[in-house]
């Protein structure tokens, strides 16, 4: 049996956590009982969502306890067998855990569908970023063509699909992104109208009126905070606002108190947040959609890649100061077959 490498959280972050908030051990993979298979992860998917499992009181979700693996979702390749339908060499996905060989009960496993897409794809576009983007936009915000959509954290792994989802849909697309090389990917690649680099501005509801002078019809809310009040001072009749993230205030040590929720009313618009797990029945229509948009062109995403178990704690650093450029990734293992 291989060795099932795990790294396990040693201790609650206050702040933006890194490698000093865990432990790192090894032993024998478990050989897997009726039901269950072992895994070799090739993917962890890195998300703001774990920042918040790892507190005393988790916001949603049940709390990761201190010497636990810590949680995460991911892509892996069947070892070994003992659930109906898996065979080994199968590629799946499933809450892996940071760890290199899981065993986990066949139920909570889905295999990919390669005439989808890649498993990089199914990391990135066809995964639960994405499938976030897409029923955010459609169930949540309600988007409709010729509306004005302005959307935070535009570079990330859901921003970056709700900005080409908003694109190809017709709309006029604003994002907001930190530093330079992430406003020219948003521009550039993703084909947003116009794009607001928030580290360059010293005003951001300014520069909202500037690049959105109709205003907002719907604004994706990645970031909370103080993004989000800004943008509520410019949103149009009827306009909705998407709950997704909220990511400045996960480690904030005083949570922002947001000032102008008046213009909400003002507008008539409704602000509501939603979880994706909720919409589980209905990810392969997601899927079917990306995947659609991925062989015709119009979509594409981009992955920021780390190598090795032991970059997991420091990409959810990365994630928490801003320093990645698309969805990021960390890879365990050389993923089998054309890429």
């Amino acid at each position: 049996m291989p060795t099932n490498h795990r790294l396990l959280l040693a201790a609650r972050p206050t702040g933006i956590p890194g490698p000093e908030n865990f432990t790192a051990d090894a032993v024998p993979a478990r050989t897997p009982g009726a039901g269950e298979v072992l895994l070799e992860t090739l993917y962890l998917s890195i998300d703001p969502a774990m920042r918040s499992w790892m507190n005393e009181s988790a916001a949603y979700n049940q709390r990761i306890s201190l010497g636990e693996v810590m949680r995460g979702g991911g892509i892996a390749r069947v070892l070994e067998s003992r659930a109906e339908n898996f065979v080994p060499g199968n590629l799946v996905q499933a809450r892996l855990g940071w760890q290199t060989h899981p065993t986990i009960a066949g139920r909570y496993l889905q295999k990919l569908d390669l005439a989808l897409g890649t498993v990089e794809d199914w990391i990135g576009p066809l995964g639960l970023s994405a499938v976030t983007a897409y029923f955010g936009l459609r169930d949540i915000g309600g988007l409709r063509p010729n509306d004005r959509v302005l959307v935070s954290a535009a570079a990330g792994g859901v921003g970056q699909i709700v900005v080409q989802i908003a694109r190809i849909e017709g709309c006029r697309v604003v994002g907001i992104a930190g530093g330079m090389e992430k406003c020219a990917f948003v521009a550039g690649e993703l084909g947003a109208d116009a794009v607001i680099d928030y580290k360059a501005e010293k005003d951001l509801s300014a520069a909202i009126a500037r690049a959105c002078p109709e205003g907002v019809d719907l604004y994706f809310d990645n970031v909370g905070g103080p993004t989000l009040d800004a943008a509520l001072e410019h949103l149009r009749l009827n306009a909705r606002v998407v709950l997704c993230g909220r990511i400045s205030q996960t480690h904030a040590a005083e949570p922002y108190g947001v000032r102008n929720l008046g213009r909400l009313a003002a507008a008539r618009g409704r602000m509501q947040g939603f979880l994706v797990f909720n919409y589980h029945e209905r990810y392969d229509e997601a899927r079917t959609w990306l995947a659609a948009r991925l062989r015709d062109g119009s979509l594409q995403q981009r992955l920021h890649v780390l190598d090795g178990l032991e970059q997991a704690p420091i990409g959810l650093g990365k994630l928490f100061r801003s320093e990645n450029t698309g969805k990021l990734v960390v890879r365990l293992s050389e993923v089998p077959g054309p890429r």
